[in-house]
This record gives C-alpha cells, sequence and structure tokens, in this order.
C-alpha cells in the first residue's frame, strides 16, 4: 500500500499548528503587543482549519485516487506555507515586506475549496 502523504500532512500540521498555539499564548503573549498577537493566532486558526481539511482529502483519496483531490491537497498544504507561515515570519520578525505573501496563501486556500469542489461535482 502506498503511502498518503496528505494524511501524514495533516497530522504533521495539526502538530505544528497545537505547538505554535501554545508558544503564542504562553510565549508570546507577555512579548507582543495584542494586535501582533492576534495575526500570530490567524495563522494557528488557518492551519488547523486546513489541516482538517487536509485531513478530509486525504482520506477521500484513500477511496477515490483523483487528480483533483491532489490539486486540493497541495493547494491546502501551500496555503497553509504561505498564509501561516507569512504570518508567523511577520510577526516574530516584524519584516513588515513578508506581509505581502500572505494573500497567495489565502488564493491557495481558496483554491484547494475549489479543487475539492470539483472533485465531488464530477464525481
Amino acid at each position: 500500500m502506498q503511502r498518503n502523504h496528505f494524511l501524514i500532512a495533516a497530522a504533521l500540521l495539526g502538530m505544528l499548528a497545537v505547538m505554535l498555539g501554545a508558544f503564542g499564548a504562553h510565549g508570546l503573549e507577555k512579548i507582543l503587543e495584542p494586535r501582533m498577537l492576534q495575526r500570530f493566532h490567524t495563522g494557528v486558526e488557518y492551519q488547523f482549519y486546513h489541516a482538517f481539511a487536509l485531513l478530509g482529502t486525504g482520506l477521500l483519496r484513500e477511496k477515490y485516487a483523483h487528480q483533483w483531490l491532489n490539486y486540493a491537497g497541495y493547494a491546502f498544504i501551500t496555503g497553509v506555507l504561505l498564509f501561516s507561515g507569512s504570518l508567523y515570519l511577520y510577526v516574530l520578525t516584524g519584516i513588515t515586506a513578508i506581509a505581502i505573501i500572505t494573500p497567495f496563501g489565502g488564493t491557495a486556500f481558496i483554491l484547494g475549496w475549489v479543487f475539492l469542489l470539483v472533485f465531488l461535482i464530477k464525481r
């Protein structure tokens, strides 16, 4: 049986979201202003949502080996890296130019949902 990389990535992203959430709540709370802490929390929140989306995509892929599911899974992973990752980097480094990446991650999230929808309609 072939490894389902989407399930592995979902578990990894979920675990990292818990760790980053704890870091934000306990490590950054005292050193960041509330606005920046909220941005960090937004990154964690969207990472959680899309870890679950990736988990669902991976489970669907166990039953249906369909290209649209591959597109959705890779889009969700890309979205987490670009959206959440850029928020984490922005908050931790203060480099405002990093924030230009965030909308590309949001677009990847949207595309992931579109690809999942296309799969469900075509199935």
